[in-house]
């Protein structure tokens, strides 16, 4: 039994170990020969010293294993949240029925809310002077997605008839209007986070918020940056990225906790207790409920 009174056996608690453990089967979440951890920005005392707390309490063994290339690591990545995904939210049905995928990196365009940028980058390739005017920033192909498929009529009138050939014509949750999955929500998936890395995410943020018709899909970013005023250059601030999830927030407050009663890194502990307190920093094990909303 945990702390909080959850048998230790429940689902998202096993699919949690789950992905830590493949974290470090597939060696994202490496411990080099220096004693450097594959999140820990190696220029950083801090960074290191975090990073290392929090590896200690994923795994006790120490594996002096190479640190991965950074494109590698983000690729497994974003197929090990991919993944995780499926194996929670895929258990939500009661919470949040229907016909659910979970995808790899796809172009917005081919989704109901997007489906008219098809359009504008057909006209783009024929016109020179609109694609210098446009150029591609609307282009956007999320490193994970969650999409919904429409209903057919027989499903939505079943048991009691709701909808007939004279109403909810243009709705996109009728396969006989639509026939594109709608975006569900976009995940972006960020292994550490400097400033570039940061600034990417908030920008396709934007642009699914600002090329859809339709409603907005979720727009979240998961990270295993252990430097809170790193996270916080994404965190902090609304209207653009729904929540920041991480994918060790546990480990990681208590290895932040332990250095700052060392009398090290108190700002770093004030603003990790800002982030969650103020809901804009959560554990990667609230994603999957979040996104049942």
């Amino acid at each position: 039994m945990s702390k909080s009174g959850v048998p230790d056996d429940a689902v998202f608690s096993v699919q949690r170990r789950e992905l830590h453990a493949a974290l470090i089967s597939a060696k994202v979440l490496t411990r080099d020969s220096k004693g450097i951890v594959s999140i820990a920005d190696g220029s950083s005392a801090l960074s290191r010293d975090l990073a290392d707390g929090v590896y200690t309490q994923i795994t006790k063994e120490i594996a002096a294993t190479a640190r991965p290339v950074g494109q590698q690591a983000g690729a497994k990545l974003e197929e090990l949240i991919r993944v995780y995904l499926e194996q929670t939210f895929g258990r939500l049905d009661r919470l949040r029925p229907g016909k659910w995928q979970v995808l790899g990196g796809k172009a917005i365009a081919n989704f109901e809310q997007y489906q008219h940028l098809l359009h504008l980058q057909k006209a783009i390739e024929h016109d020179v002077y609109l694609a210098a005017s446009l150029g591609n920033d609307y282009v956007v192909k999320p490193d994970v997605l969650v999409v919904r498929s429409p209903e057919e009529d027989d499903f939505i009138n079943t048991p009691t008839i709701l909808v007939d050939h004279e109403v909810a014509r243009n709705s996109a949750m009728r396969l006989l209007n639509n026939d594109k999955d709608i975006l569900h929500a976009s995940v972006s998936t960020k292994w550490t986070l400097r400033s570039d890395r940061a600034q990417n995410a908030r920008t396709e943020a934007l642009n699914l918020l600002r090329n859809r018709k339709g409603r907005a899909p979720h727009v979240v970013v998961v990270t295993g940056e252990p430097m809170p005023s790193r996270i916080a250059s994404l965190a902090l601030g609304t209207g653009d990225i729904d929540c920041v999830y991480h994918l060790f927030l546990h480990e990681l407050e208590e290895s932040v906790g332990l250095i700052a009663d060392a009398g090290r890194a108190e700002d770093a502990k004030e603003m990790l207790s800002i982030m969650i307190k103020g809901r804009r920093l959560k554990d990667i094990s609230d994603l999957p409920l979040d996104l049942a909303v």
